[in-house]
Parts: C-alpha cells; sequence; structure tokens
C-alpha cells in the first residue's frame, strides 16, 4: 500500500510541475555548448531570471508558451427602465 500511495504523490507532483513551467512569463536558458542548451521557465521578472543567470552561461529570455490570464469579462446589467 505504500508504494501504490508513493507512487500517486509522485506522479501527482511531476505533473503539476509541468503545468506550472508554463505559467510564468520569463525563462533562463542555460547553455552546457553552442547546440546544447535547456530552459528553466520559472521566473516573474527578467531582474529575477538575471540574478540566476550571474556568472553562468545563460540568457533570460520571453517565455514562449506564457499566455498571460484574460480579464475577468465583465458582467452587462439590464437597466430598468423608470416611468
Amino acid at each position: 500500500m505504500r508504494k501504490t500511495l508513493l507512487v500517486g504523490v509522485l506522479t501527482l507532483l511531476g505533473l503539476t510541475g509541468i503545468a506550472e513551467a508554463r505559467d510564468y512569463p520569463v525563462c533562463l536558458r542555460v547553455y552546457h555548448n553552442y547546440r546544447d542548451w535547456y530552459d528553466e521557465c520559472s521566473y516573474t521578472s527578467i531582474p529575477q531570471c538575471r540574478m540566476s543567470a550571474s556568472g553562468r552561461a545563460a540568457e533570460c529570455i520571453e517565455n514562449p508558451w506564457y499566455t498571460a490570464p484574460q480579464p475577468a469579462k465583465k458582467k452587462l446589467r439590464k437597466q430598468r427602465r423608470r416611468h
């Protein structure tokens, strides 16, 4: 039973990590060499990302998969006619 619970928790954590990576507007692109890099898309601003990039072979870029939250649509109230 412990194995089943552990596997379930790890699976749930793995799936939420994938979804959260696309929820941030800035990515840190870390270079291994000229043809190999990976992106860490977990930053809310360019200055925050630059602090992590400092001293590394890395740069900050806008997250190409990020979609900003849409503002809530206001409901139009029907106006009563006063006679």
